[in-house]
């Protein structure tokens, strides 16, 4: 892989994004606040305290984490697939010295940078309404481009294997929407039988969220275990996006 081909990839799309954040801005950035204000003021109101904190200073990091994911999935799953398939993006960028290790890698460092992106908005808001607790929050920004190597990694292989456009709606509903909704963002998991909480163990958003919230409330070292399993993780998932997608593309 050469990282300046890598980079220009990344740079390409950061290009377009310039043209078109707005858009993009108002649907990653207005959903998180609906639930926010919606949970965190209306059901909070009925709510007591969840392990020592108000309700709402209970989900506001977490939803750091998923406005970080769907953020980077909607980018590595629709924003490449139609990169990759109907504006022929890919066809043109091939033709130039970059390769395919170069334009896959270019397309994951681009996904982990929005995660990032969003993330940091998000963190900016909340502590507007001072539901940040701690300075230590912006320590994690490194973690969320690290889970968003992830979020990337697994959008980019559903985008080499979904037969359709269409069939994202699969990932987003059987994979993700489970993964926001028993990720510990709106409950503790605790509550739920234990085998809920060993499968959420496994997902990279119950880790992120877990992170947020000890950083939020001042807590670094409590964390390590997480950072740690989403190192690993972005690790052992790296080879299948260029695996899947080089058998994609060449066919």
């Amino acid at each position: 892989m050469n990282i300046k081909r890598a980079f220009r990839v990344w740079q390409r799309n950061f290009t377009v994004y310039t043209k078109l954040y707005k858009s993009s801005v108002a649907f990653n950035f207005v959903e998180p606040m609906l639930y926010l204000f919606a949970l965190g003021y209306g059901l909070g109101g009925f709510v007591q305290t969840i392990e020592g904190m108000p309700y709402i200073k209970f989900i506001a990091p977490g939803l750091i984490a998923s406005s970080s994911m769907f953020a980077t999935a909607s980018e590595c799953t629709y924003g490449t697939y139609v990169r990759m398939t109907y504006q022929k993006t890919f066809d043109a960028i091939l033709s130039t010295p970059v390769n395919l290790i170069d334009l896959v890698a270019g397309e994951l460092l681009w996904g982990a940078t929005k995660s990032a992106f969003y993330g940091a908005i998000i963190i900016a808001v909340i502590s507007m309404f001072s539901l940040v607790d701690s300075p230590v929050i912006v320590l994690a920004l490194p973690v969320l481009f690290i889970s968003g190597l992830i979020f990337a990694e697994i959008s980019l292989i559903a985008t080499a294997l979904v037969p359709g456009i269409d069939s994202f709606s699969y990932f987003f509903t059987l994979l993700l929407t489970p993964s926001f909704l028993f990720s510990g963002i709106f409950f503790p998991l605790n509550t739920f039988p234990a085998f809920v909480t060993k499968i959420a163990y496994f997902t990279p958003l119950y880790h992120l969220v877990n992170i947020c919230r000890n950083f939020s409330s001042g807590e670094i070292y409590g964390v390590m275990q997480d950072i740690l399993w989403l190192v690993i993780v972005a690790g052992l998932l790296a080879p299948y996006p260029f695996r899947l997608l080089r058998r994609r593309i060449i066919k």
